[in-house]
């Protein structure tokens, strides 16, 4: 049995707090893995915490990104097949490997994303591979359009009888909605305005490592690692090559075996063993009868019950009121009050 450690509570249950905490306690293993092989990154990629993905990402020098669960999944499969796009981005720009493949469907996780219809997690693969870098978290990025001085120094040299006639031509020519150009000044302003192109996320927020800006595969260094905060143990086996700040790609140390199925020949040999042989039925499995159970009557219990353990029904101070009125008017011989109902009956008939 492994059961969930802390970790792996806290990143299921979404506590931001415990995993920050956590991540100063030198006993506790990220990598641990619970009865389905599941880590703690795995299962906060796969409830959709960005947060708390990126926090193991940047302040737990020990994790292993490409981690597999029984099935042979990893984070980044687990993260797309449930379209958390935010995830998927964060262990992207972490490293992940994205041309990992499960051991019995052979896909990736891109291709998983499409298999389970996340459509808009298929979109921000296409918009990572297009742009594998984001160039606005390093110091030489520049928010100016590239192409904008030369265009600027065009239409000055441009003269009056050149600007009129263009002018007269776009009056009298139609437009009709298309694809922004690659590179464009509307492709250029989407960039500065939208997610991780943005450059006010970039002056907002400056990064440890400045002059390595994060890109799609490259390993990067935690940050008690940069900091040379983190001595690594080592007696301690990782199963991920170490990672460089300056863009160096090292391959995984470990290599995955799928499952191979006996050959035809073995299946025919071993037929007659299965057959006669069984570990959990010796004798054979045994044959169950269905048969309808009898009516039960229910026998109906008192409704006084001189048990002193039974609860009673509370009785209230109206109900002793109007049980003594009718007491004191059954000896005064008065005749019992009609209802209101009757009385309305009587009246419509």
């Amino acid at each position: 049995m492994f059961p969930k450690n802390g970790l792996m509570v806290a990143c299921y249950k979404g506590f931001i707090d415990i995993v920050t905490g956590l991540s100063k306690c030198p006993y506790v293993n990220v990598n641990h893995q619970d009865n389905d092989g599941n880590t703690a990154l795995m299962i906060a990629s796969q409830a959709g915490f960005s947060a708390i993905v990126t926090y193991l990402l940047n302040y737990y020098p020990a994790l292993e990104i490409e981690m597999r669960d029984h099935r042979g999944l990893t984070a980044l499969m687990k993260a797309a097949m449930q379209g958390k796009n935010d995830c998927v981005s964060a262990l992207l720009l972490a490293g992940a490997d994205l041309t990992a493949v499960d051991p019995l469907k052979k896909k990736t996780a891109q291709e998983w994303a499409t298999l389970t219809g996340r459509f808009e997690t298929t979109l921000r693969f296409r918009a990572l591979l297009q742009r594998p870098c984001a160039e606005q978290f390093s110091n030489k990025y520049s928010p100016e359009w590239p192409a904008l001085s030369e265009l600027v120094a065009q239409e000055l040299a441009k003269s009056r009888t050149q600007c009129l006639s263009e002018k007269i031509r776009a009056m009298f020519t139609f437009t009709f909605p298309h694809d922004p150009e690659p590179d464009g000044v509307l492709d250029h302003m989407v960039r500065t305005t939208t997610c991780l192109a943005s450059p006010f996320v970039a002056t907002a927020c400056q990064t440890v490592c400045p002059d390595s800006p994060p890109e799609v595969g490259k390993h990067r260094l935690s940050v008690p690692e940069i900091l040379n905060e983190y001595t690594p143990d080592p007696d301690a086996k990782s199963m991920v090559g170490e990672s460089s700040c300056n863009g160096q790609l090292t391959e995984p140390t470990w290599v995955l075996v799928p499952y191979r199925p006996r050959s035809t020949i073995m299946k025919f040999l071993s037929l007659p063993l299965r057959l006669h042989s069984n570990s959990v039925y010796p004798g054979g499995i045994p044959k169950i009868k269905l048969t309808k159970s009898p009516a039960q009557n229910a026998e109906k219990l008192p409704k006084s019950s001189s048990c002193q353990n039974t609860l009673k029904l509370p009785r209230w101070r109206y109900q002793e009121v109007r049980e003594e009125k009718k007491k004191t008017e059954e000896a005064a011989g008065k005749p019992k009050k009609k209802s209101k109902k009757k009385k309305r009956r009587k009246g419509k008939s």
